[in-house]
């Protein structure tokens, strides 16, 4: 636990402690505990967690969504005490994201644990009893949303702990003790309630099921559809996932060849984005239009390297040479089909709004909209960014030129957004070169042709 803070030290033996509290009554004398019903409980669980902890990608987890319900059935049948140990040997056998593997599904144990018992409580408080004897619909409904509830409550102000500890910032500003960081609490158990009521529902219909004559297989058929649509998901992820792999890769290949505008492209993708949220874009093209700004430049990977790393002038074949990347690009990414509108994006970056641009002169609207959104990001960060040919430009400064070629090399449209959202966010400059100095001697000419008015904004 040597690289766990202090404070998250204390605060994870607070929770186990907590948690063997809850438990503690099973091992009285005079308990009276199902064990068969929580042994099987248990086994199911565990179950569920195994996939996860066998998998050997970065895919989505499907066990411990599907069998979620298992956990909340658990808090139905059981006695409050009982419900508390149904996760433990699931939480203890399924997978972890890093060390210290033990502390984290120790600390995971507890925190199931305890939200499973307190999900019990709230269900008997709420006469959840009576309601499973003689199940009464709709209104057995109302403990079983109570207790889903209140493990939602828990696990939310359980993991604000932890935030709160081992990050050492309020948990509205901190990350999760894990992997994915969420946002504020508030947002963490608005997100989460209406997944919880949904396994909540799942888990009573489980607990139906497995007190009536058809007995506890039964309550198994009710787990079927959520894992189906839980492996489904959990497709799409890895596809996500291998997309996502093969734009990082096509970018590091740029970087490496063009030394000159390192991280040039991560940030005209974020700058793309904050644009087409001005816009309001919908939210699946939000991705596409950050696609098209990590990718613009890709064609480069086609333009000798000699010419690009070249100190000197540009002569005027080399220049064509470069202009000819935005066609490279396109023919790279034809044939990857979920970049979709960005592959218009990358031919047509380079277009200006009078028809002066390259590769084909297009005027106007004639441009592909995304095609427009990362001309004015691309320029944007190509004014703001230190590189070893010239010093940046102050954001206050790169938006009045952009202003001034608004309509004839810009579109205005795309100005304005971009101008609202810094307003709003900020931009932070960075160094693109690998020279942290500039040098003391004559500039070097950029390595891309320039396309601002009179050669005065020069992209990346």
């Amino acid at each position: 636990m040597t690289a766990i803070p202090a404070a998250a030290r204390a605060y994870i033996l607070a929770v186990i402690l907590c948690a063997a509290v809850a438990a503690a009554p099973v091992a009285l004398p005079a308990a009276v505990v199902p064990w068969p019903t929580v042994l099987l409980l248990a086994a199911l669980y565990a179950v569920g967690e195994l996939p996860a902890r066998r998998r050997g990608d970065d895919s989505a987890p499907v066990g411990a969504g599907t069998f979620f319900p298992v956990l909340l059935a658990a808090a139905f049948l059981l006695p409050p005490a009982a419900a508390a140990l149904v996760p433990v040997p699931g939480a203890l056998l399924g997978r972890v994201d890093g060390p210290p593997a033990g502390v984290r599904r120790t600390w995971r144990a507890a925190r199931l644990g305890l939200a499973t018992w307190g999900a019990a409580h709230a269900y008997l408080l709420f006469g959840g009893e009576q309601a499973l004897r003689a199940p009464d619909f709709p209104y057995a409904l109302v403990p079983a949303l109570a207790g889903s509830l209140a493990c939602c409550l828990l696990l939310t102000v359980l993991d604000g702990g932890i935030r709160a500890t081992a990050v050492g910032v309020p948990p509205s500003r901190s990350a999760r003790w894990g992997r994915v960081p969420p946002p504020a609490v508030r947002r963490d158990l608005s997100g989460s309630a209406a997944p919880h009521c949904v396994h909540g529902l799942a888990g009573l219909m489980m607990a139906v099921l497995w007190g009536s004559s058809y007995g506890p297989l039964s309550a198994l058929f009710v787990l079927l559809p959520m894992y189906i649509s839980c492996w489904i998901f959990a497709q799409y992820h890895r596809e996500r996932a291998a997309h996502q792999a093969t734009i990082r890769a096509l970018v590091q290949a740029v970087d490496i060849k063009d030394r000159y505008t390192r991280g040039h492209s991560e940030r005209v993708g974020r700058a793309s984005v904050l644009i087409a949220r001005e816009l309001s874009m919908e939210e699946e093209r939000l991705e596409a239009v950050r696609f098209a700004g990590l990718l613009h430049d890709v064609g480069k990977l086609g333009v000798p390297t000699r010419v690009l790393r070249k100190e000197g002038p540009l002569t005027p074949e080399e220049r064509r040479v470069i202009e000819l990347h935005p066609e490279y690009g396109h023919e790279m990414v034809r044939g990857i089909g979920f970049l979709g509108e960005a592959r218009a994006a990358i031919l047509h970056h380079h277009e200006r709004m009078d028809g002066s641009g390259y590769p084909y002169g297009l005027v106007g609207h004639q441009i592909p909209e995304f095609a427009r959104v990362v001309a004015v990001a691309d320029a944007f960060d190509a004014m703001t960014s230190t590189r070893s040919y010239r010093r940046a430009r102050p954001v206050a400064v790169a938006l009045r030129e952009l202003e001034r070629c608004a309509g004839t090399q810009f579109d205005p449209r795309m100005v304005r957004a971009l101008v609202r959202a810094l307003e709003r966010h900020g931009w932070q400059t960075s160094v693109t070169s690998d020279e942290a100095v500039l040098p003391t001697g004559p500039p070097r000419t950029p390595r891309s042709p320039g396309t601002g008015a009179s050669h005065q904004i020069r992209t990346g």
